[in-house]
């Protein structure tokens, strides 16, 4: 929301500097985003004269011009058409700064004749669009004044970041209430309001059709017949109104719709009256009705969509867009204005649909003041007729104008309660009065019936939050949370300590961690379970985004697309977040899922890049269980255990007896990833943190750091197997001899063929004997190497190879 500080002061009685507004919006709730200073970018641009525009010597479409300065006389090339003599201009002398891109004015020659200065257009000086010739002053103002103060560009604009909740500050008049409240001056009393008498029958009549007063989506309609105007050029005060806060002046008539919008947060339109056929009706349009609007673009309607349309077509969509075909022109004589009363929710789907962003439905999805249809159609009388004349007609009306009494008692002391803050009742009652409320009764309840601007005041705690904005947030203490007792030691406890692990962990492998959506696409969730009901959002924040993640996979899949697509191809991500299968409490698990695609390494010339594989993700799952305590060869590998999102062959659960399902690893479906917009191969795992055993005591499970001061001890083994022995079956063994002591067990090769006789296979196996209180002795460790061989001879049935 822009407006000017003069501006403003149409509406609040104030000698407040800029800064103290400023500073006393944001008190009251109206954040500051900005507040722009037009006199700083213009100080170098002056008032100056065309003493004499002669023609260029060497040029048909240039004038060399002889320029008055206030101080010299100045020569001037200029290619503008209405560049001559007589007029005042906006001149920019060498090292004067160009507002538009910031440069600095330089002296040149323009086709071999010197030129000295350069005379600006509107666009040139950010002021407007226009930049097909020079801005014309004013014959009065003064050579060599700055130009700001004679455009009235001096003034400083406020932009406020306005919150959905605050529709009344859709216009300037509401932000003037505020303030006032505030005790940052006085709010003026608007004369326009005052109702003016017609002279004629409207020979324009309106009506609601049944089903749209049914649905209560159009509650009233007023409108009312003005004849005899004169469109054209709107006066320079409404021009540069709207030029500062970015709106492009169009005509009087147009001009006038757009100011009230913003002046008073009550959109209007105004129809071509004499492009009417018959009378005006509300109703909603047809299947494929089509109709082109007032931003150039034809939009296909359905059937719940609200127009204002005569006896031969829709006119325009109800709380958005007018149309084209009706839209006044410079040569439009009789005009009817439209002052509507549409349903927020209406509107605002209509205009989702069609992806239309207007000044109106801005305002109307957000709640117009329902009083504003009586008031509003007076206010556009008094300046069309103050502007371009002409006679008015009676108000015709349809439906009913709505009065709501919302009224709610308010303890005086659940202000101090709620708030922290202890107001007297006088001066929350002068509080809530200024605010427009009316109210009733004394300490220690009163009764406070909202105005009917302010659609968000639903209950006590609203009125308690109006009072306490008003005296001030920073008039709240700041006091500590009261306690029974102190914070537990340690604070955190060691579930929300494991999910700290957790992410460390995998970040240490060389993972990216990603926070994704806590939602997802309904579509892609359904390629991994049967949704649910109560998973599906009644108000998502996107069509893509409409149902609650099923599985913390899906939003990391499409991430690796999202990278894809821009050229990112080797990515490592993973992410510990809640999934949800149900809408109750306790429906949700903490899942740390990771996934890998693309090459382990870049490109060198060592050779050494290779493809990811499901063993890579095995490698950070079996990781990070042991750094949650979980000793990693008593995990079970079942392979016929992954879900169907995984591909079949090429993954497998990772379990903890038949019923504890710890997590998942392997290669993903092809036809999940096709879904998802993912090429290539993609490896991932996941994790039930909740799954996994809380350690017995403290101090289970390997170390992250390898912390002894003695030397560690290597030893490698090969053994004759049968070719259908596991691998993790040796692991196993050889790591139960003495988990303390063997700290790392690695298969490094495997053979079969050539001097191994059928059905065999030769594997050899490296252990890691890692002492933690003295160095071993040969002894000791020949004695660990006995029982590693008859550990693996009993478990495989292999022999060890000579």
């Amino acid at each position: 929301m822009k407006f000017t500080l003069d501006w403003l002061k149409q509406h609040l009685e104030t000698d407040a500097s800029i800064d103290v507004i400023a500073e006393k919006l944001t008190d009251v709730g109206l954040e500051i985003e900005g507040v722009t200073d037009r006199a700083a970018a213009l100080r170098d641009i002056r008032v100056a004269y065309i003493e004499e525009a002669g023609q260029h010597p060497d040029a048909d479409r240039l004038k060399l011009c002889r320029v008055n300065t206030g101080e010299k006389i100045i020569q001037v090339v200029c290619g503008a058409p209405n560049a001559r003599t007589g007029i005042k201009v906006a001149l920019a002398q060498p090292g004067a700064t160009i507002p538009i891109d910031g440069s600095k004015l330089k002296p040149g020659k323009i086709r071999g004749v010197e030129s000295q200065g350069m005379m600006c257009s509107t666009r040139e000086l950010c002021l407007g669009e226009d930049h097909d010739g020079i801005i014309e002053l004013p014959e009065d103002a003064p050579i060599g004044a700055q130009v700001a103060s004679v455009l009235g560009a001096d003034d400083p604009i406020i932009e406020i970041g306005l919150t959905p909740n605050r529709p009344d500050c859709t216009g300037v008049r509401g932000i003037a209430r505020d303030l006032a409240a505030a005790g940052i001056g006085t709010l003026k009393d608007d004369p326009r309001q005052q109702a003016v008498a017609g002279t004629f029958d409207s020979p324009v009549g309106v009506s609601i059709s049944a089903d749209i007063a049914q649905n209560a989506a159009v509650p009233a309609f007023y409108g009312r017949y003005i004849r005899d105007v004169k469109n054209g050029e709107s006066p320079a005060w409404l021009k540069a109104r709207l030029e500062a806060i970015g709106l492009r002046p169009i005509s009087a008539l147009v001009d006038i719709t757009n100011l009230v919008t913003h002046d008073l947060a009550r959109p209007l339109h105004v129809f071509d009256a004499d492009k009417l056929s018959g009378d005006i009706n509300v109703r909603y349009a047809t299947n494929d009705e089509k109709i082109a609007a007032l931003d150039n673009k034809e939009y296909t309607l359905s059937d719940s969509m609200v127009v204002i349309a005569d006896q031969a077509k829709a006119l325009g969509l109800g709380g958005i867009i007018g149309g084209e075909e009706t839209g006044c022109v410079d040569e439009t004589v009789n005009v009817f204005v439209e002052c509507a009363l549409f349903d927020p929710i209406s509107v605002a789907k209509t205009g989702r649909k069609l992806q239309i962003n207007s000044d109106a439905r801005y305002r109307f999805e957000r709640g117009v003041d329902p009083q504003s249809i009586s008031w509003g159609i007076e206010v556009a009388t008094r300046l069309i007729t103050e502007i371009c004349g002409g006679e008015v007609s009676h108000v015709v009306k349809a439906g009913e104008v709505p009065n709501p009494r919302n009224s709610f008692d308010l303890r005086i002391d659940r202000i101090r309660e709620l708030g922290g803050v202890s107001v007297e009742a006088d001066q929350a009652i002068a509080i809530l009065k200024s605010l427009g409320f009316e109210v009733s009764g004394s300490a220690p309840a009163i009764t406070a019936v909202a105005p009917t601007w302010r659609p968000d005041v639903i209950g006590e705690a609203d009125l308690v939050e109006e009072v306490l904005r008003i005296v001030g947030y920073d008039k709240i203490p700041t006091v500590p949370l009261e306690r029974e007792t102190s914070l537990p030691v340690p604070a955190l406890s060691p579930f929300q300590k494991r999910v700290g692990l957790t992410r460390r962990i995998l970040a240490s492998r060389g993972m990216f961690e990603t926070v994704t959506w806590s939602f997802t696409d309904s579509r892609w969730a359904k390629l991994f379970t049967d949704l649910k009901p109560g998973l599906f959002l009644a108000n998502p924040i996107s069509s893509d985004l409409d149902v609650m993640r099923p599985n913390v996979l899906i939003n990391l899949i499409a991430a690796v697309g999202r990278n894809q697509s821009r050229g990112f191809a080797d990515l490592a991500l993973f992410e510990a977040g809640p999934e949800f299968f149900g809408d109750q409490p306790g429906d949700q698990r903490l899942v740390a899922a990771g996934l890998r695609s693309g090459a382990t390494t870049p490109r060198s010339w060592t050779g050494s890049r290779r493809d990811v594989d499901l063993f890579d993700v095995k490698a950070d799952a079996e990781a990070l269980l042991e750094a949650l305590g979980t000793v990693s060869a008593n995990v079970q590998v079942n392979a016929e255990g992954a879900p169907s999102w995984y591909h079949p062959g090429r993954s497998a659960a990772l379990q903890l007896g038949p019923k504890n399902v710890l997590g998942y690893f392997g290669e993903l479906h092809p036809k999940v990833l096709k879904a998802l917009g993912v090429k290539g191969r993609v490896v991932a795992f996941e994790l039930f943190v909740e799954n996994v055993p809380m350690p017995k005591k403290k101090g289970t499970g390997r170390p992250l750091l390898n912390a002894s001061s003695f030397q560690s001890v290597e030893r490698d083994f090969a053994f004759l197997l049968d070719a259908n022995v596991q691998s993790e079956a040796i692991v196993k063994a050889a790591r139960s001899v003495d988990r303390n002591l063997i700290s790392d067990v690695t298969i490094f090769d495997l053979y079969a063929g050539k001097g191994i006789e059928d059905g065999k296979k030769s594997v050899a196996f490296s252990i890691t004997l890692q002492p933690t209180k003295a160095t071993l002795t040969e002894e000791e460790i020949d004695g660990v190497c006995k029982k590693v061989v008859a550990a693996v001879e009993k478990a495989t049935g292999g022999s060890l190879r000579a």
